[in-house]
């Protein structure tokens, strides 16, 4: 079956407040507003296809200009968005502040009326799996969805790839983990799920508490971004791990680095890429992303086109 990744998550609308001078959380701060187009889901779909892969986005958007406008440019990158449907309330909005260094300061999400996007399941989920050659599942849509999503996956033998919202679904189901092919977050989400606070972004540190987690819990595979820390990673039936650092970036903007880190990442995977190979996929595009003050490094082809780490293996 030729590659077809389906992205199922959500739809945002970001404002995001750029401060020109050292950030003070309790005065006024100068600086730039920007509204650009958000979403967990969104961005991963967008990010898929601009690194050529077939891609499918399942979502909802507002009855509204801007919900076209959202759509329009998934369509003109290639996503098929048969089933991007509208919905009142069907967009969240994500109002995010950052500092002088370009890192998130503090955040307030709202998230979109999932009711449209259960009714989608329940009508269509069985055709939208069985088209699909792998899966990017935005875990925290509600249980629900989640659920559904991962059984029907498994029922078909499809894989998924799993990247949490608010870990809000996940830490009720813990379950839902083990039919993972791989899990990906951040070191702050990682001490939730590990229940303990690790107090340290120390790669050797973290792959100790990693590895027996995703031994114990069944995962296939997991990776755990820590920041400027880079990644670490293990893969339970090779049993590679190891710590990836990260590349030289100018950061202007950090938030869309981890969806553009499991981007890179899965499109490896996908691909058919060892999972080492794979982090570094998604290091690189993180990285580019970082470069950006939109949530995707909107010339992502130019630069996996000129990369010769991509070249060499995508065309091994």
């Amino acid at each position: 079956m030729k590659n077809f990744v389906t992205v199922i998550g959500t739809v945002f609308v970001d404002c995001k407040g750029f401060a020109k001078q050292n950030y003070i959380p309790q005065g006024r701060n100068l600086g730039n507003i920007e509204f650009v187009h958000g979403g967990v889901g969104r961005n991963v779909a967008e990010n898929l296809a601009n690194l050529e892969l077939n891609t499918a986005f399942v979502s909802t958007m507002d009855h509204s200009g801007l919900g076209l406008e959202i759509k329009q440019r998934l369509q003109d990158v290639q996503v098929n968005t048969d089933f991007l449907k509208p919905a009142n309330q069907g967009m969240g909005m994500w109002l995010a502040v950052l500092d002088e260094n370009g890192d998130l300061a503090g955040s307030i999400s709202q998230m979109p009326d999932l009711k449209a996007l259960e009714s989608v399941f329940a009508e269509s989920i069985q055709e939208i799996v069985e088209r699909s050659s792998h899966i990017a599942l935005e875990l925290d849509l509600n249980e629900q969805i989640s659920s559904s999503v991962i059984s029907m996956a498994v029922q078909q033998n499809k894989p998924v790839y799993g990247i949490p919202g608010n870990l809000d679904v996940v830490l009720k189901n813990r379950g839902l983990l083990k039919q993972l092919e791989c899990f990906i977050c951040n070191e702050v989400e990682a001490e939730r799920l590990f229940d303990k606070s690790i107090g340290t972004t120390n790669p050797d540190e973290m792959l100790q508490e990693l590895v027996p987690f995703v031994d114990a819990v069944g995962l296939r595979s997991m990776v755990i971004t820590l920041g400027e820390h880079g990644s670490v990673y293990y893969d339970s039936v090779t049993k590679e791990q190891g710590h990836q650092p990260v590349f030289p970036v100018k950061v202007v903007d950090s938030s869309g680095a981890g969806d553009a880190f499991f981007s890179g990442t899965i499109m490896g995977l996908v691909r058919g890429m060892s999972l080492k190979e794979s982090v570094v996929c998604g290091t690189k595009v993180a990285g580019w992303t970082i470069e950006s003050q939109e949530n995707n490094c909107p010339d992502l082809k130019v630069r996996t086109g000129k990369d010769e780490y991509f070249q060499r293996l995508l065309v091994k």
